[in-house]
């Protein structure tokens, strides 16, 4: 039996962020419509070396394949001269059940569907008019949501915030010569929330980082870093306050900011507006009032991995990229 192997650079230049974001939305509507095969998320923590390892994977009906993903990120990476994620897709026939085609692309497109997750969030249920964005967090994700979120909307101007201020300014430096205009640090988390009517929360934080008090009328948020149990950047009043959009409710129960809120009684799991697929496929309106405040708790769906992962597949195979390996 022959495997398509395909490596980071290969599969960068497989799929564009454009691509992701469609793929992704499409793969949203299909998990509402019932359209998808989409197991529990297995989790691994490594403690001792502020590790987490999720293993996802999905099945879109009709696609000529599925998917198994792992993402890996250890946080003390950095100081080992390291990048903090690492991982790999595997790819199989949904005919026969082989496995045609394995991307070690050290997590790459892990981050790219989390950007494209975030955008899709950000074009359902922000305002279209964006005065002040805000980022909070300035990792790998925090660059590649910023990025997503330019898809869709051009703010006037963008903010950054980090828990380090000199992580924050290397960030604004970067990302403004990547993006051609000006990204500003904040002088501090609550004056970036207090600025923004669109907030993104990209840390790997284990308490909340951004208070209700802080969040004005008509802001959205998109949460993200939230994607294991002890996990959690909103307060969890800020929930109470808002309409809360979820990418899959299940796994928000015990894993997402939803998880967090539900716990300490601010709200139940009736309370959620909708999953994020319901919007996307149209089966709910998204932002109903410029006022609103609206929260999209993303904790990372495997039917994501297997969209992007189908168009990486379908890209390799058309042009011929990659190379074989016997198994």
């Amino acid at each position: 039996m022959r495997i398509r192997l395909l490596n980071e650079t290969e599969t960068r230049g497989l799929i564009s962020p454009t691509q992701a974001s469609a793929s992704c939305r499409d793969a949203f509507a299909k998990l509402a419509r019932g359209e998808v095969e989409l197991p529990d998320v297995l989790t691994i923590e490594v403690k001792e070396q502020h590790g987490e390892v999720h293993a996802k994977g999905g099945y879109l009906h009709g696609a000529p394949r599925f998917s198994i993903k792992v993402a890996t990120g250890f946080y003390h990476n950095p100081s080992r001269g390291l990048p903090t994620t690492s991982g790999g897709v595997w790819v199989f026939s949904a005919i026969t059940g082989h496995l045609e085609l394995m991307i070690l692309d050290n997590g790459y497109l892990t981050e790219l569907r989390t950007g494209a997750a975030g955008a899709v969030a950000a074009d359902l249920l922000a305002q279209k008019t964006i005065g002040t964005a805000g980022v909070v967090g300035a990792g790998v994700q925090a660059r590649y949501q910023l990025e997503a979120l330019l898809q869709v909307r051009n703010p006037g101007r963008i903010l950054v915030a980090a828990r380090k201020p000199a992580q924050a300014e290397a960030y604004a430096r970067e990302m403004s010569e990547r993006l051609g205009r000006a990204i500003e640090v904040a002088t501090s988390i609550e004056a970036l929330v207090r600025q923004s009517n669109l907030i993104i929360t990209a840390t790997p934080a284990d308490s909340p980082i951004v208070l209700a008090e802080w969040v004005q009328p008509g802001t959205h948020i998109t949460a993200m870093g939230s994607d294991i149990p002890h996990k959690r950047e909103l307060e969890a009043a800020l929930l109470g306050r808002a309409k809360v959009v979820v990418d899959r409710i299940s796994q928000c129960l015990t894993q997402g900011e939803l998880h967090h809120a539900v716990d300490a009684g601010v709200v139940t799991a009736a309370d959620v507006y909708a999953e994020l697929g319901e919007i996307a496929a149209g089966m709910k309106p998204g932002r109903t009032s410029e006022t609103e405040i609206t929260i999209a708790d993303l904790t990372g769906v495997g039917v994501l991995d297997a969209a992007v992962a189908n168009v990486v597949a379908d890209a390799a195979e058309h042009q011929g990229v990659g190379r074989w390996i016997e198994a």
